[in-house]
Formats: C-alpha cells, structure tokens, sequence
C-alpha cells in the first residue's frame, strides 16, 4: 500500500531537502524537454516556426498558469487537511478538487480555442507567424484537459509528502517527448503541430503515472459519499485557488503586453525573447522549486500549527534560492554568447539575447527570493498578498515597457522583469514576516499559558 509523507516531524533540512530534490528533478527535466522542443523547432525548422511557438508562450501562460494556480491552490488546502490529520476532510477535499477541476478544465478549453485568434491578432502577431502560431495554439489549448489532470495529480502527490512519483512521471514524459518531437520533425517532417501533439501526449502520460500512485494512498481512498455536500468545501478550495490563479494568469497579462511591444519590434527580436524565456524558465527552476517545498512544508505544519518548524523551513528554502542565484545568475552572466547560439542561428538575434541574458542574470536574486516568501504567504493561508503582488507585478512589466521601450529598445524587456521581481517580492516579504510573527508571538503565549496552568494545577492554585 501506498504511503503518504509526513513533514511534520523529523529534522527540517534532510526532510526539505528529500522533498526538494525529486522535485527539483521534475521541475528541470519539464524545463529541458520545453528548451528540447524549442531546439528542435528552431534548428529543424528554423527562426520563423520557432517565433510562432514563443510567441504563444505568453498566451499558453495565461490559460494554463490560471489552471496551475487553482490546483496549487487547492493541494494547500490538502496539505492542512493532512497535516491536522483530518482524514475526513481531507478526501473531501480531494474529490473537491476533482469536480472543480473538471468544471475549469471545460470552461477554459472553450475559452481559449474560441479567443485563439483574436487575442493573437490583439498581440501585433506577424502574418509570417500567424498560422503557426493558431496551429500550435489549437492543439495545445485543445489538450488542455492533459494538463490539468497531472497539475491536480502531482499537486495532490505533493500536498501529501510525496515529490518522488511527479519526477518518475516526468522522466517518462520527457524522454517520450524528446524523442518524439525529434522523430515528428526529422522523420516525418512535421511542422509545429509535431511537437505540440507530442506534448499533448507526454502529459497524458505524466498524469497516468500520478493518477495510478494516487489509487494507492489509503488516506484519500474515496467514495461516493466524499462527492456530495461539499459546497462549503469548494468554497473553501476556491478561496485558496482563485487568487493564486488570478496572480498568475495577472503576471501573465504583464507577459503579454511585453509580448505585444516585442512582436511590433519584428519577428528577429520574437525569437530573440523566445529564446531568453525559455533560459529564464529553465534557471529559475530550482527556487521555484524551493517555493514548491516552501508551500507543502508550510501548509503541512500550519495545519499541525507547529509554527517554530515553518520558520526553519524558510532558512532553508532562502538558503537554496541564495545558491540558485549565484550559480545560474553566474551562468547567464558569464556564458550568454553560448547559450543563445544554442537556439538561435541569427546573429541580429544572439545580440539581442545576450544582452536580456546578461542583464537578468546580475538581478536574478529577486525572483528567486519571491518564490520562496510568495509560498510561505500561500502556504499560511494568506493567498490575496501573492494575488495583489501579482497586480503589482503586472503594473511594474507593464509601466517599464510602455514608457522606456522607445527610448532604450529591446533592452526595455529585461528591464521590465527587473521591476516586476522587485516589486512582488517587497510585498510578500513583508507579508509573510508579519503574519509568521504573529503566528509565533500566539504560539509562545499558548505554550506559557499552558505551562502556567500545569504548574498551578500541581500546586492547587488557580489562575
């Protein structure tokens, strides 16, 4: 039988840290077979195909980080439930989820087909792009269903301990994916549709492997009575996913607009970004994925209200996000040249990226950090900070972009994510030392007063 993983007892760091790495892996190998397809498609079908999936990143970010954020969301709510040991509950909010997750997944697939074309012509898309761009948009938004379900799997898998079986999934998946994207292009000579039906199909397979670990957790065997009455339930689910999804598809808005002002630059300067957002993704994986921990290792103990461990916790997770920095800020900084000619074949275009590498690379520690304190704040159950720092976020990309771009040029892109980091990380840092403050000033009180009380109990007095 399939066991569930407690991180509310043992030693902070080897606990984080065995949580952390499988994740880390996971995180690192989506990001790889991401830059893989992206390698692919430029070098087999060169800098045009490759602008018209970049171009759809921005897009694809908004849907599926809306989608990623409600079951981010929800796992956060099942990580207290496990934590306070609430069995009951706790498979309420799990078959919750599910039926929340498939009114969202039906209502967003038909969202983003039907305004596909639209929103892309809103963007100053390029007639060279564009078909391709609506080709790989309909397939991936037409699949969105694949990601979804191993969004809710692998943040179920999380929110109970368990960050082994999202990377065996993904290991899978990738290798499938690499492959295939390579076989779709170079064999059977395939266009963009190639690698986004390979896609489709890789989450299939990374959310089979979840689903089948998840049959096996007693802890969240379920029945039809766990289906019913739940609307309070639900609400509650919501209250956690609807602001972190609204952060994210928020931040994705600010994406967009950036999109726009590139794209009206020329299709040079939209491989050029592409190029960059997939290296930004990749580097700032690792604190990401300090985030990730950060959130299941604090709503577990909040749950468990064992407030002294979330604070080592986050020395901990800070201590890894400091590390990510240096060594791929260092990277970014000191290897840009190398790591554009990866993707690009242009030079107009490997200046350009470049330029974004280097620069994003010196100021990479804001994001890193925000990742880390923007969890803390979701997993304490203060979700609207991460929400209004998004709109921050957005407001920063946004305001940089507009006003600088004539002036500075393409330059202005980095510059824009500069801002943006800086503001939502301000925001949730302070959130979240305040409230885990609190947290712990009402803990300390608690445990004096209880200590008060034993001893006056002992010595039949009364307070």
């Amino acid at each position: 039988m399939a066991q569930t993983y407690d991180l509310t007892k043992g030693k902070t760091t080897p606990i984080i840290l065995k949580f952390f790495f499988p994740m880390l892996l996971t995180n690192m190998l989506q990001q790889v077979y991401t830059i893989a397809d992206t390698m692919i498609v430029g070098k087999g079908l060169g800098d045009d195909p490759l602008a018209a999936v970049g171009n759809m990143s921005s897009l694809t970010f908004f849907i599926i980080g809306f989608s990623m954020g409600l079951t981010n969301g929800f796992s956060v709510s099942i990580a207290q439930d496990y934590g306070a040991k609430n069995i009951n509950q706790l498979r309420r909010s799990v078959a919750a989820s599910i039926m929340l997750s498939g009114i969202i997944t039906v209502i967003l697939t038909a969202i983003s087909v039907i305004f596909l074309r639209p929103v892309l012509v809103l963007l100053q898309t390029s007639d060279i792009i564009m078909s391709d761009s609506l080709l790989y948009g309909y397939i991936i938004f037409g699949g969105l269903f694949t990601t979804i379900a191993y969004n809710l799997c692998a943040s179920i898998l999380r929110a109970l301990g368990d960050s082994k079986t999202p990377f065996i999934a993904i290991v899978v998946s990738t290798v499938f994916n690499i492959v295939f994207n390579w076989v779709s292009i170079y064999i059977f000579h395939m266009g963009v549709e190639g690698p986004a039906a390979v896609t489709i199909l890789s989450q299939i397979i990374s959310a089979a492997i979840c689903y089948a670990k998840l049959r096996k957790i007693e802890a969240i065997r379920l029945s039809a009575e766990h289906f019913r009455d739940n609307f309070r339930i639900s609400l509650d689910l919501l209250k956690n996913g609807i602001p972190m999804a609204i952060m994210n598809s928020i931040t994705a808005v600010g994406c967009m607009t950036v999109q726009y002002f590139v794209n009206e630059m020329g299709v040079a300067f939209t491989s050029a970004f592409s190029a960059c957002s997939k290296y930004i993704n990749l580097f700032i994986q690792p604190a990401c994925t300090a985030g990730i921990t950060m959130s299941s290792f604090t709503s577990q103990n909040f749950g468990a209200k064992k407030y002294d461990r979330i604070a080592e916790g986050f020395k901990v997770c800070m201590a890894i996000a400091l590390i990510t920095y240096v060594v791929f800020g260092a990277v970014m900084v000191l290897f840009p040249r190398f790591l554009a000619s990866l993707m690009l074949n242009g030079e107009q275009q490997i200046e350009l990226a470049m330029g974004y590498l280097v620069r994003c690379g010196l100021t990479k520690f804001a994001v890193d950090f925000l990742f880390v304190v923007r969890s803390g704040c979701q997993g304490l159950g203060k979700p609207l900070f991460p929400m209004i720092s998004g709109i921050v976020e957005m407001v920063m990309r946004v305001a940089v972009i507009v006003i600088f771009t004539e002036k500075i040029g393409f330059n202005t892109t980095a510059y824009a994510e500069m801002a943006a980091w800086a503001g939502a990380l301000l925001i949730n840092a302070v959130a979240f030392g305040v409230f885990l403050r609190r947290y712990l000033k009402a803990d300390k009180n608690r445990k004096f007063n209880e200590s008060a009380n034993t001893i006056c109990a002992a010595a039949g007095c009364s307070r």
